[in-house]
């Protein structure tokens, strides 16, 4: 099995046939760090999805970020820390970021704050805005590199932008290929869709859902959410995006074999064109198992694909939003 045998070359192991896919050890890290102090671009992993990590202090590295991803310049990027303490001098914090930080953090969670005017972030990661969306990820490997590092990390999924975020480091070589010199394999993302992120420069507001409800975020806080409309302030935010490539259309049933159904729980039949998100009704296994499927159905052949309802409360509210937005 190619993806899970390994050899050694050069003192770094790699991934046989995936010769800039490497698995984590401290020589590769000490690699990554100074091929990052050069403004270059690698793929990590986190806990929710894989990611194209550069110097967010850097103009050069956030002009690479957004030229591999094709990236619009208006969407802003998210900016990694290893914990408040680094990120202090770049943003402002306020009560709301310490209640959620103290209960989420590190984890799955992105907040959006005002940037400090003495901030070293490029103006580039921050799509020229006075806010920006930061992260404090829990995954050991790119925890590992931001305490090593003496600058944060802007990294957006690494994909081709509006398409399927990378769930695994061969998810990010089938987008990159060899465009990329590293890409060091953490194992399958365990969340499998990007973070909550949350507005916290004003009244509180979910900009994007995540594994981490409204609802729970509500109950930290002890208020309700605005409902202001407001402009592009973080990934996620853009109609179009999460896509498979083919089309998704939701609360239909497929019209003949050649087209896939998503679907959810135990009610469905087995068949070859049915995909599963979770048999026993889980909805942290459907969001962990969502983009992973797509790719699969994308891979199969199939032309469309159709999506029976899924529940719209705690992780299925991410899971719909992700759907809404691919069947744009």
């Amino acid at each position: 099995n190619i993806f899970s045998f390994h050899y050694l070359n050069n003192n770094y192991i790699m991934k046989k046939n995936y010769s800039n896919i490497y698995s984590f050890n401290k020589k590769i890290i000490k690699k990554t760090v100074n091929f990052l102090k050069l403004s270059n671009i690698v793929g990590l992993p986190t806990e929710t999805v894989y990611g194209l990590a550069g110097n967010a202090y850097s103009d050069k590295a956030i002009k690479k970020i957004y030229s591999l991803k094709k990236r619009p310049r208006r969407n802003p990027l998210i900016i990694h820390y290893y914990n408040y303490e680094k990120a202090k001098k770049d943003v402002y914090f306020n009560k709301n970021f310490f209640k959620l930080y103290k209960r989420f953090c590190p984890g799955p969670i992105t907040f959006v704050l005002k940037k400090n005017k003495n901030s070293d972030i490029s103006s580039l990661a921050t799509a020229s805005l006075n806010t920006v969306a930061i992260r404090f990820p829990k995954h050991r490997v790119i925890k590992t590199l931001l305490k090593f590092l003496s600058f944060p990390l802007a990294m957006p999924s690494a994909n081709i932008s509006s398409g399927l975020s990378p769930i695994d480091a061969f998810n990010v070589f089938e987008e990159f290929k060899k465009k990329l010199k590293i890409i060091i394999d953490g194992g399958r993302s365990k969340i499998g869709i990007e973070s909550t992120v949350v507005d916290l420069t004003n009244h509180p507001k979910i900009l994007r859902p995540g594994i981490i409800s409204p609802n729970e975020i509500r109950n930290i806080l002890k208020t309700n959410f605005s409902k202001k409309k407001i402009n592009l302030r973080s990934p996620g935010m853009m109609k179009k995006h999460y896509s498979p490539g083919i089309p998704v259309i939701i609360g239909q049933k497929p019209k003949n074999i050649n087209h896939a159904y998503i679907v959810f729980g135990k009610r469905f039949k087995s068949s070859k064109n049915y995909f599963n998100l979770s048999k026993k009704g889980d909805l942290k296994e459907a969001a962990a198992n969502l983009y992973k499927i797509m790719r699969k159905i994308k891979k199969n052949g199939f032309k469309k694909i159709y999506v029976s309802k899924i529940p719209s409360f705690g992780p299925g509210i991410a899971i719909n939003d992700r759907l809404s937005r691919a069947s744009k």
